[in-house]
This record gives C-alpha cells, sequence and structure tokens, in this order.
C-alpha cells in the first residue's frame, strides 16, 4: 500500500484531530465519568439549559464564587465543585478554578474533588469541540509554565475555530516565545486580517525582522 497516498486523503487527517481531540489532556490518574452526577452534566453552551444554567449559578456560582471571596454553600472549592460537575465545560466556572488554584498555589484547592487539570480533562471529554475550554486551558497551563501543553491546547482550539482572531493571536505570541517566528507570523497575519485591534505581536515580531507590512 501507499503509505504517502494514504496519508495525503482528507478522510485520514480528519480522523487524526478527531483521535487528537478526544484523547486525554494529559498522563494521570482517572478523572471519573462525566456524567456521574445527580444533576446534569449539561453543556454550558447550549442555549436550551438556560433554566438549569440559571439555578446551578443562583446556589452555586455566585459573584462572591466568581470573585474568590466566598462559598454559596459550601467553601468557594465545593461551589465550584458542583458547578462543573452539573456543566463541566462552564467557561467561567473553569477560569475562577483556575484563578483560585494559582491563587492558593494548589493543584486541588480546598473543597473540590479533583485536580485542577482533572476538572479540564473532564471538561474536554464531555466537550471536546469547545474552542473556550482549549484557550481557558492553554492559559492556565502557560501561567504553570508548562509551555508545550498550553501550546497544544491553543493549536487544537484553532483547528475548532481556524478564523479566531483572538485565539490566532494568542497562538502567534506562543510560537513567538519558542522563536518559531514563521508560525508566529502566520498566525499574526491571520489575526490582524481581521482587524485585531493590539499590536504587540505585530511589534514584537517587527522587532526580530520578521514583520513587515
Amino acid at each position: 500500500m501507499n503509505t504517502k497516498k494514504l496519508t495525503e486523503h482528507p478522510i485520514i487527517w480528519i480522523l487524526v484531530f478527531l483521535l487528537i481531540l478526544t484523547r486525554p489532556v494529559f498522563a494521570g490518574p482517572y478523572c471519573g465519568e462525566v456524567d456521574n452526577t445527580t444533576f446534569g452534566p449539561f453543556d454550558y453552551t447550549d442555549p436550551t439549559k438556560k433554566e438549569e444554567l440559571k439555578v446551578v449559578e443562583t446556589h452555586h456560582f455566585d459573584r462572591n464564587v466568581e470573585n474568590l471571596i466566598s462559598g454559596t454553600t459550601s467553601s468557594i472549592g465545593g461551589d465550584l465543585n458542583y458547578t462543573l460537575s452539573a456543566f463541566p465545560n462552564h467557561h467561567r466556572a473553569l477560569h475562577t478554578l483556575s484563578r483560585l488554584a494559582l491563587r492558593d498555589k494548589t493543584s486541588r484547592p480546598e473543597g473540590t474533588r479533583y485536580t485542577v487539570l482533572c476538572y479540564f480533562d473532564r471538561a474536554v471529554r464531555f466537550k471536546p469541540n469547545d474552542a473556550v475550554v482549549r484557550v481557558i486551558f492553554s492559559n492556565h497551563l502557560l501561567k504553570e509554565n508548562k509551555l508545550n501543553m498550553a501550546l497544544e491546547q491553543l493549536q487544537i482550539a484553532v483547528n475548532i475555530e481556524p478564523d479566531n482572531p483572538t485565539t490566532n493571536y494568542n497562538l502567534g505570541l506562543l510560537y513567538l516565545k519558542k522563536k518559531n517566528y514563521e508560525k508566529a507570523l502566520y498566525h499574526a497575519k491571520k489575526a490582524y486580517a481581521q482587524n485585531f485591534p493590539l499590536p504587540g505581536l505585530k511589534n514584537r515580531l517587527a522587532a526580530v525582522g520578521k514583520w513587515k507590512e
């Protein structure tokens, strides 16, 4: 069989991409079944679940929880655990959990059932094509100095939403950080072609002689 022709077939690359989307996001302990919950799980991006979302956010994800001030029914971590059990890909709750873990300098904040990486793993398994989850996860990994893992998640986000200017901009910054100027320039061009407002990536590429108008 001609393996070169096989790998050039578009269906092969679609299958490869699906495998990347659905594989575990890190090598570690299994993070539990996502559907093992008494309420949910529901998709945060599903507009038909507004009532369920309102119930969860009223009782477990109010402003005090989101601002890391205090829990509503238990600890901040406990309320985030409930929120992310009901809505595994709840964007704001994932971002809040990341901030809590970084603030408290722990991989598993008090009151949570899993580590932060596990909550992202569960979100990805629940909704693998949710690009926003990938971006939030990438930002968390970057703040933990896990550059390669952050890059991988942002690459997947761009594959899901190829024309998203913000994601292309951030991916360009990561490639620039790794001194991969060719890919940094490619994603910068995609971002600025859609009038992305921040000039930082363009200026940094210009500083190393890679950006030309």
